[in-house]
């Protein structure tokens, strides 16, 4: 589960601009439906509105992994002004060296309006109230050999300074277990979100083309209102239909106990099929490759190849009964 999972170009730009992707609103409404059958709920409406309260905490979350990189910049400010003021301060705490307080992408982050406007409405003060991770993630950086290395000279060129943030945030910041055991203890949803947040901030921090480049962005969440809408469809389709989606598949699993099929392989292969035959724009391909990936990840080793066969017969036996009616994208 740890695994980890800008006008230059409209299309990149747009594309750098949401977090979610259509394979992670799956994997969030499965991951719903898995509770919503554990809990023994029938409120719909309840565990839809808790669904996307998780969605929309996905944004929380990437503001405060970008804001670790602020704060862990600022954090070392204060250090140095602290020891240049000490009584018997040595001639390299007086004088220090100020490259990595003066980091390009550090000033770019911390003077960027569209996220400093984020922080401010959604009140993200984490490490103001938990600046101890702060302090613990600068003092590893500061014992490491990108630290060093990056410290050899005081001079700073941007290209330098932002590999040097982007290696710091992947190879120190992202594996760090005592900040992934404070994420997940803040909130339990977030296990599966933090390999997707933190691929869309690295994604975005190889893309400041310089240290006057503002056209960094707090992303949306979606790509745009279908796939907004196309969670609450799936999620409502699925379990409206619960019934009527198992008897599609329940005599193909002749060599299969129905009671020892794992629960994720049963919500896994109702959502595929009612993709199937209530999402007229989802091509088959799309569909079976998702659900595919999400049971290699999800559920047992042989899930994947269980599913496959039953996802395989059952769309042959739908196109022979013009079961199924794909427009649009859905003939690609």
């Amino acid at each position: 589960m740890r695994s980890e999972r800008f006008s230059f170009a409209l299309l990149i730009l747009k594309s750098s601009y949401k977090v979610l992707n259509r394979r992670h609103i799956r994997v969030k409404v499965m991951q719903s439906i898995y509770a919503m059958h554990q809990n023994g709920s029938d409120s719909i409406e309840k565990e839809e509105k808790f669904l996307l309260y998780s969605i929309d905490n996905i944004l929380d979350l990437y503001l405060i992994m970008v804001s670790s990189l602020i704060e862990i910049g600022k954090k070392e400010v204060v250090f140095l002004e602290k020891s240049s003021q000490k009584h018997l301060a040595t001639p390299e705490e007086r004088n220090p060296n100020k490259k990595f307080i003066n980091n390009s992408i550090f000033e770019v982050l911390a003077e960027n309006n569209s996220l400093s406007i984020a922080l401010e409405n959604r009140k993200i003060d984490n490490w103001f109230l938990n600046d101890d991770y702060i302090i613990l993630l600068l003092n590893e950086i500061k014992q490491s050999e990108l630290y060093e290395k990056y410290m050899r000279n005081s001079v700073n060129s941007f290209d330098e300074d932002k590999q040097f943030i982007l290696d710091v945030f992947t190879e120190l910041i992202v594996p760090n277990e005592k900040l992934y055991d404070y994420l997940e203890d803040n909130k339990l949803t977030w296990i599966d979100d933090i390999p997707v947040v933190n691929t869309q901030i690295i994604k975005q921090l190889k893309q400041i083309k310089s240290v006057n480049d503002d056209s960094f962005r707090v992303p949306k969440l979606f790509k745009d209102q279908e796939d907004k809408e196309f969670v609450t469809h799936l999620f409502r389709k699925t379990i409206l239909n619960e019934t009527e989606l198992a008897k599609e598949y329940i005599d193909k699993t002749p060599n299969w106990d129905t009671e020892r099929i794992a629960e994720i392989d049963t919500i896994v292969l109702k959502m595929a099929i009612c993709e199937f035959l209530k999402f007229p724009s989802i091509p088959i391909k799309v569909t079976i490759n998702e659900y595919l990936e999400i049971a290699k990840e999800y559920s047992t080793p042989k899930s994947s190849i269980f599913i496959n066969g039953i996802l395989d017969n059952l769309v042959k036996e739908f196109e022979a009964n013009k079961k199924i009616n794909k427009t649009g994208r859905g003939l690609m």
